[in-house]
């Protein structure tokens, strides 16, 4: 008896072929998206990315450049909760003559709860003077909220 050599049948490989591509895609995909394309310096948003980017990296030095005077003056020192699990959203912008809201989604991400992780969503607004020439954050949400210890001006 002769034994025959078993074919792989081409319906399979085909199928192995496909789902192989798409496991290469979606890594490509889940690498290549990771930060946003910085938005023009000049705009309400670019100004608010920019602030939203130092305040979650924990540098406040930065962060104090974007705020106007009556901001750092007005602001009492508080322990800050962590930033490590927030990601901020632009929603919307409402621009006036020297004014601008630009509305934000924050999302804080909690991996240890009771039933797996979990998320919390909240939106807010911050507010921005044109000061100089310059968009500069006169508030934000509480989450973005800073009062460097030096007092810095923009």
């Amino acid at each position: 008896m002769s034994e025959k050599h078993a074919r792989p049948d081409r319906t399979m490989v085909i199928i192995s072929v496909i789902i192989g591509a798409l496991v290469v895609v979606a890594v490509a995909v889940v690498f290549s998206s990771g930060t946003p394309e910085p938005l023009d310096r000049a705009t309400p948003e670019g100004a608010v990315q920019r602030y939203a980017t130092a305040v979650l990296a924990g540098d406040e030095k930065t962060a104090a450049l974007y705020l106007t005077q009556t901001a750092l003056d007005s602001c009492d020192r508080l322990d800050r909760p962590s930033t490590d699990n927030i990601s901020v959203s632009l929603v919307s912008t409402t621009i006036r003559d020297d004014t601008a809201d630009v509305a934000v989604s924050i999302t804080t991400s909690y991996k240890n709860g009771p039933f797996g992780s979990s998320e919390y969503r909240s939106d807010g607004v911050v507010d921005l003077v044109k000061t100089d020439g310059a968009w500069r954050i006169e508030s934000a949400p509480w989450e973005l909220t800073i009062c460097p210890k030096p007092k810095a001006t923009p």
